[in-house]
């Protein structure tokens, strides 16, 4: 019999990896970050991986750091996510994402009759609160919780 081999994915040398996503969130991350248009680099995703806590996705990205705004949109569908900085081959930066308690021009109502929906010049305005580790966002305009499906409501 043949030995059986394993497949890794390989090590990067600068770039970032985006650990601890909420399984079966990884294509909402990329999404959120435009890959793989915005890269120059290999992107790797890991669906599914065992992790301590269950199952978990991973994004690496080469060549790429994330911007701010970035991460905060990645904590509301991953709220338990780690952002790795690699360079030259080691994590220089590790950090847990945050949720932040106010987003705005983010996330579109899901109150079709909301402002914020409208032809009106209004940017769409969220408070933030967390629940069970997951995030509610309350439309500042019409009131409206969303804290399901939130990746669908993103802009």
């Amino acid at each position: 019999m043949g030995e059986e081999k394993e497949l890794r994915v390989r090590r990067i040398k600068n770039g970032t990896v985006i650990d601890h996503i909420t399984a079966g969130q990884a294509l909402n991350v990329i999404k959120i970050l435009g890959l793989p248009d915005a890269s120059e680099g290999v992107v790797s995703i890991l669906l599914n991986s065992p992790g301590e806590h269950g199952k978990k996705d991973v994004v690496k990205i080469e060549n790429r750091e994330l911007k701010v705004t970035e991460v905060d949109r990645i904590a509301l569908i991953a709220p338990n996510a780690t952002i790795n900085i690699i360079r030259n081959f080691n994590v220089s930066q590790k950090k847990k994402v945050h949720i932040p308690e106010f987003m705005e021009g983010v996330i579109r109502c899901i109150n079709p009759n909301c402002i914020s929906n409208s032809n009106e010049p209004i940017t769409s305005k969220f408070n933030v609160t967390v629940d069970d580790d997951m995030p509610k966002l309350r439309c500042t305009y019409c009131g409206r919780v969303i804290s399901e499906n939130i990746a669908k409501h993103l802009l």
